[in-house]
């Protein structure tokens, strides 16, 4: 179980940098990406209307804080490639810490927000969630499973 929730978060973590890197025009706005990821969740799990609106209202809820941590990302990014550019060791350490800490804020931020998804899901849905993903090597699946669409807010 603890596997299967670090390779979730992992792949959530990777899905929304995905999805924060593009621009609007290029890809979903949040909320299309959210109602989508919640339509794919209910073909896949047969989420009933009640834990439709509950996995809308949890997704969207993580979004900001996702959008947050993807400008601080991308001005640490920028700092670091200033830093070797000049060879600056002390430059490099400290973006690459600020780097670390915002890395393990998404993988926060999108745990916190499965763990409410999957507690949102009967035993049967979470037992069909395991082995699809156990069938897809983990969460990642090759881009075709539910990790594809977890944390892109």
């Amino acid at each position: 179980m603890k596997k299967t929730l670090a390779l979730f978060v992992f792949a959530s973590a990777l899905g929304v940098s995905a999805l924060v890197a593009q621009s609007p025009a290029a890809g979903p706005n949040p909320a299309n990406f959210v109602q989508h990821r919640v339509n794919y969740l209910t073909t896949l799990l047969s989420l009933t209307s009640a834990q439709q609106q509950q996995a809308t209202t949890i997704f969207t809820n993580a979004a900001p804080a996702e959008t947050s941590v993807h400008s601080s990302m991308k001005t640490a990014r920028q700092s670091l490639n200033t830093a070797v550019q000049a060879n600056d060791a002390a430059g490099i350490e400290q973006a690459a810490t600020t780097i670390g800490n915002l890395t393990a804020q998404t993988t926060a931020n999108q745990g916190k927000a499965e763990a409410a998804f999957y507690q949102i899901l009967t035993p049967a849905q979470q037992a069909k969630l395991t082995q699809f993903e156990s069938q897809s090597h983990g969460r990642m699946g090759g881009g075709m499973g539910p990790a594809s669409f977890r944390g892109r807010f």
